[in-house]
C-alpha cells in the first residue's frame, strides 16, 4: 500500500506527571524524525500539561499537546487526537499509553508492518510465553483473558489482546469516519473500534479483518505502577462487555 512517510502516535494523559518518560519520548523522536506524538492532556488536575508542553518545547515538530479542558475520559482523549492527526496529515496514525507499558521501539516495528504489506491495523498483543518479558499481574491477567475471550466472541474474531494500548493504522477517509462519532463504551472503546471496523469491512468489502488485522506479539510489556485501572472497576467492565454484544450486532 506504499511507504509512510510520517506516523503520529496520540498518546492521551490524565495526571500523568509523576510517571511520564519525557527523555524517552524526546530521544525517540530524535532517532525517529518520521514519528510524531500527539499528547493530549485530558483536564489532568496535576502538573501533567506543564510537563508535556516543556516536552513539546524541547522539538515542536515532533512532540505536540492538545489540552482539553475537561476530563472527558481515555476513549474521547483518543478520538479526539486521531481527528487531529488526521488534520495534520499523517499516514499512519496510533494510540500509545503514556507509562510505555509498550516500549516505543514497538512503533517502528508496527509501521514496518503497515509498509511493507496491505495490513490496515497493526497491534499489541501481550502473549505469556517462556522467554518474553511480559509482567502482569496475576487477577488483572486472568480477568483480561476471560475479557479477551468474550469479546471475540461477541465480534465473531479470533482475536488474542483487545486491550493492549498500542495500536498503529493506516491512515484514510474510512478510517477517519470510524472516528467521527464518540465512543458509546468507555474504559473497553478497543473493541468497539474492532466492531465499527468489521462493520466498514462487511459494508466496503475491501477489508479482510483475519488477514489485515495484525496482532504483533509483544517480547516485551509490563504493568506499570499507577495504573488507573481498579479492581472496583471490573463490574463497570463487565457491563461494557455486555453493551459490546448489542453494538457488535447492531446494524
Amino acid at each position: 500500500m506504499g511507504i509512510v512517510q510520517k506516523t503520529t502516535i496520540v498518546v492521551p494523559c490524565y495526571n500523568e506527571a509523576a510517571r511520564l518518560h519525557t527523555a524517552k519520548f524526546a530521544e525517540f523522536v530524535a532517532a525517529n524524525p518520521d514519528v510524531h506524538f500527539l499528547f493530549v492532556d485530558d483536564g489532568s488536575k496535576d502538573d501533567t500539561l506543564r510537563v508535556l508542553n516543556d516536552l513539546a518545547q524541547t522539538k515542536p515538530e515532533s512532540l505536540q499537546v492538545l489540552a482539553l479542558e475537561q476530563n472527558s475520559g481515555k476513549a474521547e482523549a483518543v478520538r479526539r487526537g486521531v481527528l487531529r492527526a488526521f488534520d495534520d496529515g499523517a499516514d499512519a496514525i496510533g494510540y500509545w499509553d503514556a507509562d510505555l507499558a509498550t516500549p516505543l521501539e514497538y512503533i517502528r516495528a508496527f509501521v514496518d508492518v503497515l509498509a511493507k504489506g496491505d495490513a490496515v491495523l497493526v497491534f499489541g498483543s501481550r502473549v505469556r510465553l517462556l522467554g518474553r518479558r511480559v509482567e502482569r499481574q496475576a487477577t488483572r491477567h486472568y480477568i483480561g483473558r476471560g475479557f479477551a475471550t468474550l469479546a471475540g466472541l461477541a465480534l465473531r474474531l479470533p482475536i488474542y489482546d483487545t486491550q493492549c494500548g498500542a495500536k498503529v493504522f493506516r491512515a484514510s477517509n474510512a478510517m477517519r469516519a470510524l472516528f467521527e462519532q464518540p465512543f458509546e463504551l468507555g474504559w473497553t472503546f478497543d473493541v468497539e473500534l474492532f466492531s465499527r471496523l468489521l462493520k466498514l469491512a462487511r459494508s466496503t468489502g475491501t477489508i479482510d479483518p483475519v488477514r489485515q488485522f495484525v496482532e504483533f506479539p509483544l517480547e516485551e510489556w509490563r504493568d506499570a505502577p499507577g495504573s488507573k485501572l481498579r479492581a472496583a472497576h471490573f463490574p463497570r467492565i463487565a457491563l461494557e462487555l455486555a453493551k459490546l454484544f448489542i453494538i457488535a450486532r447492531r446494524d
